[in-house]
């Protein structure tokens, strides 16, 4: 008795490792164990080529959703400018990503650019700009950000648990 182990790397598909044992090394064809790798690795080939997930701004979306909704996985795109986008680049928004051609991706690109929609790490890089003015000139808001209070006029008395985390008992010392 012997471990073989069989490598198969198949169209895009995680390695898969097989382990099976052969009664001994003149295996022949109708062992049962060749007959069940044989199973598991004609349907692996039938599969379809999983594609490479499509590309915008260097961002990637995923295939298998709709353009309307695999656009909103963009950090600065919602709903709404999606179906604003996929307007003025005059694609249908049932679409699944996986179909779109290269000419399509691109005319997207372009309509965030032409909209100068800002996304991803330029949108980050702004908002935090914006949070470290506010705590610079100690205004209100930035003081309550400093502290890790809600900012925008919430009861502190109960609630805003999740700004302030998790509760602290606070205990009288006689």
């Amino acid at each position: 008795m012997f471990v073989n182990r069989v490598f198969i790397k198949n169209r895009g598909l995680n390695d898969i490792f097989f382990h099976f044992r052969l009664a001994s090394v003149r295996a022949s064809a109708k062992s049962p164990a060749l007959r069940g790798f044989r199973k598991v690795t004609d349907r692996l080939a039938s599969r379809e080529l999983p594609q490479q997930m499509a590309r915008i701004l260097g961002i990637e979306i995923p295939n298998e959703k709709r353009i309307e909704a695999s656009l909103t996985y963009m950090f600065g795109i919602g709903s709404s400018s999606a179906s604003r986008i996929l307007e003025h680049a005059g694609i249908d928004p049932d679409i699944r990503t996986g179909q779109l051609t290269e000419d399509q991706l691109v005319k997207i690109s372009q309509v965030i650019q032409a909209e100068s929609i800002m996304v991803e790490g330029d949108l980050r890089r702004e908002r935090a700009s914006q949070l470290k003015r506010l705590t610079s000139i100690n205004c209100y808001r930035g003081i309550r950000h400093k502290r890790g209070l809600p900012v925008r006029g919430q009861r502190t008395r109960t609630n805003a648990r999740t700004r302030k985390g998790k509760k602290k008992t606070v205990g009288v010392k006689k």
